[in-house]
């Protein structure tokens, strides 16, 4: 099976994309509008000189998380049927919605999905290889305040936008995405709005690690009760929701897939690299509704931004990639 989705993410605005192609020079690239494709402030430019880059116009993102993986997926199949003469295992597709908010793949019928295997192609830069990803919970915290005219407002009123500052402040510092790589986990404030009657807080929780993921989602809770214990209770009211879990556990019995996929990269001439992501992806619902589905890259580089570009010749290796996979040159046993 060979799986992309087709929604890009809400971080930047994905519509009325205007791609452009250039030149890597490894100097820094104009995009529009004021915006630069900085080589000292993404020194993986360097990586590109002389290659042509697929970039956006600095209003957008591109959309190569996951456009790249649907052409991909695509072209390759284009290449089969345009040559009969190579013999192929039967290949599965399927382009699904909605993995960006982290649903898309509950709604895939595994009874008439006829593939038993599958990877994603879905994001990371050319080589990736990838079956550990972060466990995932989305966490939610209403702060319920009294508003008070400021006059009046002296042992009566509780903001809460001061209450929801505590609360982030509380949160471990060096714990955060802008700190963290690796197999290191964190929480993410990504939303906070409202005024001070009521403020609703948004967070992401991640770790690769799942007794430590546990453990995160114990801090939020034990947090708001202390919380809730200073300023009364119902102050704090949080809800948490698991999105995904680490996928590695399904996948260790089919490392096969990891092995096949190495092999096909190799013999590409793209060197295979077995990274984390730091993320999720469909793969990971899927494998835990029993389609093993480790992810392979699509060549895409600073994902989800206006300084998103993926570089042509990676469009190319990973169709080929694809091609390998699906003649089956070099299975490994399972």
């Amino acid at each position: 099976g060979m799986i992309a989705h087709m929604d890009t993410a809400p971080d930047v605005s994905g519509k009325n994309v205007r791609p452009a192609v250039v030149r890597c020079t490894g100097e820094d690239i104009p995009l529009g509008g004021g915006a630069i494709l900085s080589a000292a402030r993404f020194p993986a430019l360097g990586n590109y000189v002389g290659q042509d880059l697929i970039v956006t116009d600095g209003t957008t993102l591109l959309g190569a998380d996951d456009k790249a993986g649907i052409a991909e997926i695509v072209t390759a199949c284009e290449y089969l049927l345009m040559h009969p003469e190579i013999s192929h295992r039967a290949v599965a597709l399927c382009f699904t919605p909605d993995e960006e908010i982290g649903s898309g793949a509950d709604l895939l019928n595994l009874d008439i999905f006829s593939a038993k295997e599958a990877y994603t192609v879905d994001g990371g830069e050319l080589g990736e290889i990838e079956y550990e990803n972060f466990n995932a919970a989305s966490a939610r915290v209403t702060v319920h305040g009294v508003n008070i005219h400021p006059g009046s407002a002296k042992n009566r009123m509780k903001n809460a936008v001061l209450l929801a500052a505590e609360l982030v402040s509380m949160l471990p510092p060096a714990e955060t995405p802008t700190h963290t790589e690796g197999y290191e986990g964190f929480y993410h404030v990504s939303d906070l709005h409202g005024c001070e009657s009521e403020v609703v807080v948004k967070l992401l929780v991640r770790d690769h690690d799942r007794n430590s993921f546990e453990r995160r989602k114990a801090f939020l809770t034990s947090l708001c009760a202390y919380l809730n214990g200073v300023y009364g209770e119902g102050t704090f009211e949080l809800s948490l929701t698991d999105s995904y879990y680490n996928m590695k556990e399904k996948i260790l019995p089919h490392m096969h897939l990891i092995k096949n996929a190495e092999s096909a990269m190799q013999a590409c001439g793209v060197e295979p690299k077995v990274v984390p992501i730091r993320g999720g992806t469909d793969g990971a619902r899927l494998s835990f509704r029993g389609l093993p589905c480790p992810n392979l890259s699509t060549g895409g580089v600073n994902f989800h931004s206006i300084h998103e570009f993926i570089p042509i010749p990676a469009l190319k290796a990973m169709t080929r990639v694809l091609v390998t996979l699906a003649e089956g040159r070099f299975e490994a046993k399972e």
